[in-house]
């Protein structure tokens, strides 16, 4: 069976991004952030979280990847994972924050 990794990389190589794999980087605050992957398409380069969870992501999650992406300076991040909490979908709009289902993905590559 697929990863959900594989299938998100497989996702937005169709979309014509260029893809880096298990990222850090160092933020403005001087931590040291993780991602899982980092996409760019001509001059938009955004960082990825992949949540291969069997429960709910919750706002938590959102606002965890939102200060990291903006610690690295790099706005409108993307979190993927099968559901999402209310919550996590009210802040993710409020801050351009992509959210990406699983199923969507699956979708998307019929």
């Amino acid at each position: 069976m697929t990863s959900l990794k594989e299938l998100v990389i497989k996702y937005f190589r169709e979309k014509g991004y260029k893809i880096e794999q298990n990222i850090t980087l160092e933020g403005n605050s001087g931590l040291l952030r993780d991602f899982d992957l980092i996409i760019q398409r001509g001059n938009d380069r955004r960082v990825v979280w992949i949540k291969d969870w069997k429960r709910t992501v919750g706002v938590n999650m959102v606002i965890n990847i939102d200060k990291a992406s903006s610690d690295v300076g790099l706005s409108r991040p993307i979190l993927v994972s099968d559901k999402f909490s209310g919550h996590a979908k009210a802040y993710a709009n409020r801050r351009r924050i992509t959210l990406l289902t699983k199923r969507e993905i699956l979708r998307a590559l019929r």
